[in-house]
């Protein structure tokens, strides 16, 4: 990959390290050999229109054939990622990076900080220069004020950013959390649970706010969780409730669990790759649970993802992800000081994740509608079609006016 990938710092534990990197360049061997196969499949497949141009059908197998290939990326692959923000959001996304357990989206935090209180890239920097050069030439006088004006240092945000600090409040409830998570749940089997969840509002407010605290600590579905939480004596609710709000300083805004009665509670588990489309969604409440091998993984093969068994490698796609999800529990069990969250990185994209969905009825049709287009990759499609089948069961009169595209029908696969 030419974006490269993350080596965490395994210390002394060069066992562990040389197990990373034999696992994450295998992956990265796999989804090159994965997407081959998958682009010969296609082409014996999909014939090229006549009024298609042949570098268009090329382009466009060759994305089809990254949908699939891509659930072998491991999640070490580095991205690039833009943003536009204010100074007020800034802070307080630097402070919640500087909080962060992975080592990486500290130091990511770190740096936000830096480039946000030291002097701004100057697009015209040169170009000002020259100018600068030019007028003092002609007038000395005149030239240093236009330095003054051209050349200056502009810093964007250093009376905010500057004192942005890892959040407390945050660290300490996560803790808390994940440990009262343990005690309520008791050790119980992870409940099997479809691919969205669309759970019906039973329970009173504070049932929610504390079944949302206990599914962010857990890797529980939250039907599940609202269950178990919803049998509790009152007290035992108010004491899940009270150890979310301990440790609020006097600045911090409640946990994102505490954004509670919302109408319609999507639970979704659902590849990682997939999941970092839906997660781009912002009108909504999310809710996700820590990355980890215990869901599974989703093997891309009926459908329009198709490839992999018309290539014959469904075999050798599984036992690459089986292998590296056995590998990335090696290294949490091994001796460097974050061995657990480097562990993390090794894990591919097919690997399952777990989030909590909550919005209106107006983002869910609009998410329905969005993702369900047959242009998009088949894992979010898939998740867009069943949010309106959960609606449509128990909203019918509503979701006669979500204009989805069905799912289950074929898809022309040169449409992009």
């Amino acid at each position: 990959m030419k974006s490269g990938w993350y080596l965490p710092d395994f210390g002394a534990d060069t066992a562990s390290r040389a197990l990373y990197v034999e696992t994450v360049e295998g992956l990265f061997t796999a989804y090159q050999r994965t997407t081959a196969a998958v682009l010969g499949a296609l082409r014996e497949r999909v014939a090229r229109p006549e009024a298609m141009k042949p570098d268009a059908y090329e382009r466009t197998l060759k994305a089809r054939a990254f949908d699939v290939a891509r659930y072998l990326l491991p999640l070490s692959t580095n991205t690039s990622l833009g943003q536009i923000v204010n100074a007020r959001t800034l802070e307080t996304q630097v402070s919640r990076l500087l909080s962060h357990p992975a080592a990486e989206v500290r130091e990511l935090g770190r740096k936000l900080r830096e480039a946000a209180t030291g002097p701004a890239w100057n697009v015209g920097e040169r170009a000002g220069a020259a100018l600068v050069t030019e007028i003092a030439r002609i007038n000395p006088a005149l030239g240093e004020q236009a330095g003054e004006m051209l050349t200056r240092e502009v810093k964007t945000a250093p009376t905010l950013v500057k004192y942005a600090e890892p959040n407390a409040y945050l660290m300490e409830t996560r803790k808390v959390v994940e440990q009262m998570a343990a005690e309520v749940m008791g050790g119980a089997a992870i409940a099997a649970a479809p691919v969205v969840d669309l759970v019906e509002r039973t329970e009173s407010l504070e049932v929610e706010v504390a079944a949302t605290l206990i599914y962010w600590g857990s890797d529980y579905g939250y039907r599940q969780v609202r269950d178990v939480v919803a049998g509790l004596p009152a007290a035992r609710v108010n004491e899940i409730i009270e150890a979310g709000l301990r440790h609020r300083g006097r600045h911090d805004e409640a946990l994102r669990a505490f954004h509670a009665g919302a109408a319609l509670r999507f639970d979704i588990l659902m590849d990682i790759g997939g999941f970092r489309d839906m997660h781009r969604h912002r009108r909504c409440v999310q809710i996700k649970q820590g990355f980890t091998a215990v869901h599974g993984y989703e093997t891309p093969e009926s459908g329009d993802a198709a490839g992999l068994a018309e290539a014959g490698i469904v075999g050798d796609y599984q036992a690459t992800v089986e292998g590296a999800h056995a590998a990335s529990a090696r290294i949490a069990a091994g001796t460097a000081q974050e061995a657990a969250v480097s562990a993390l990185y090794a894990l591919p994209l097919a690997t399952k994740v777990r989030c909590l969905f909550k919005m209106d009825f107006a983002e869910a049709q609009y998410i329905s509608e969005l993702r369900s287009a047959p242009a998009g990759h088949f894992s979010y499609r898939r998740v867009a079609w069943e949010m309106y089948r959960a609606v449509e069961r128990q909203h019918p009169t509503l979701a006669r006016h979500i204009r989805v595209t069905d799912f289950e029908q074929p898809i022309d696969l040169l449409q992009r």
